[in-house]
């Protein structure tokens, strides 16, 4: 079942040397990681491998689909996954969490915003924004030869979820939802419009150097309330879900259940991990913007860090 949920093989590491506590650990089974499709939790997730390796524990990194990992963290094929955004994954973490099988280890410290999002010098030619009424009016400004008469949503890769096609039928915009194949392919369209000043309208997300390299807006929708993605009775729209804003909030640790019995000293560091919005986006401006390797931009904030980690493992 786990081959269908991956989407390449995983990448074993060895315990660390340096530094390592090998002698402590419960087990030297490797605690098996997720990594998915964006610089932030690339970052995230190394971090907190490299944090137990300092303390022995042998990391395993695997590459695996966002949402469909939880699969994998039911049955214990996987172990951990360190970024769960409030914004997107919120239901399928719940209904992880109800079966008992996983577990939520707290919040990174990491505040998430995920929504449509737009550059400032739009509001030029479409002087209703930032309401989600004034897209109806402007949807020719943002339409290509492919979407045309309706404007085109440059969403997030597929598996990030989102529900925007559940948002375009419920609110009845006329715009087609054209999903960007990977994180990269995102931004660089962003940064492509941007220098032309050209009409975009795209999925930004915080924390990441976008939305401070970039003077933009994100779109005001209804508010988001909880009730507006399970009963078609609230909102606008009396028949469809999904009338309202993406909900914002904290970005969460998961865990197979049998981490706190099986490695109960990288469950605890797992708990303590915390980072914070500023320090991640500037972060990923290193990888992103500077051509920095992940791992560089890790080995340096672990270095210059270890007063704030070494009690995570207990140091």
């Amino acid at each position: 079942m786990l081959r269908h949920l991956l989407l390449s093989a995983a990448v074993a590491l060895p315990m660390a040397l340096a530094g390592g506590n090998a002698g402590a650990v419960e087990s030297n089974d490797p605690i098996k990681l997720t990594l998915h499709d964006w610089t932030g939790q690339l970052i995230t997730t190394r971090i907190m491998g490299s944090v137990l390796q300092k303390a022995g524990y042998n990391v395993e990194y695997v590459q695996a689909d966002y949402l469909a990992q939880f699969a994998g963290l039911k049955t214990g094929d996987l172990h951990v996954a360190m970024e769960i955004w409030e914004t997107t994954g919120r239901e399928a973490m719940d209904e992880a969490t109800a079966t008992g099988q996983v577990e939520n280890l707290g919040e990174t410290g990491m505040q998430a915003i995920e929504e449509w999002w737009y550059p400032t010098y739009v509001k030029e030619q479409c002087p209703g924004l930032p309401d989600w009424e004034a897209l109806a009016d402007c949807a020719e400004l943002f339409s290509t030869a492919e979407t045309a008469p309706d404007g085109r949503y440059l969403g997030g890769p597929v598996t990030w979820g989102g529900f925007d096609e559940e948002r375009v039928e419920a609110l009845e915009l006329p715009y087609v939802v054209v999903h960007a194949g990977t994180d990269a392919a995102l931004f660089a369209e962003l940064e492509s419009a941007y220098q032309r000043k050209a009409p975009i309208l795209l999925w930004i997300y915080a924390p990441h150097w976008a939305p401070i390299k970039y003077e933009g807006e994100w779109v005001a929708f209804p508010p988001y309330e909880k009730a507006c993605y399970e009963d078609p009775a609230w909102g606008i729209n009396p028949d469809l879900t999904h009338d309202c804003a993406k909900p914002r909030g904290p970005i969460w640790k998961v865990a197979w259940k049998g981490v706190a019995e099986k490695w109960p000293g990288a469950h605890e560091a797992i708990q303590a991990f915390h980072v914070e919005n500023d320090e991640m986006g500037r972060m990923i401006a290193a990888v992103d913007l500077d051509g920095r390797p992940v791992e560089a931009v890790v080995e340096e904030w672990v270095s210059a860090n270890e007063s704030r980690w070494k009690p995570w493992i207990g140091q």
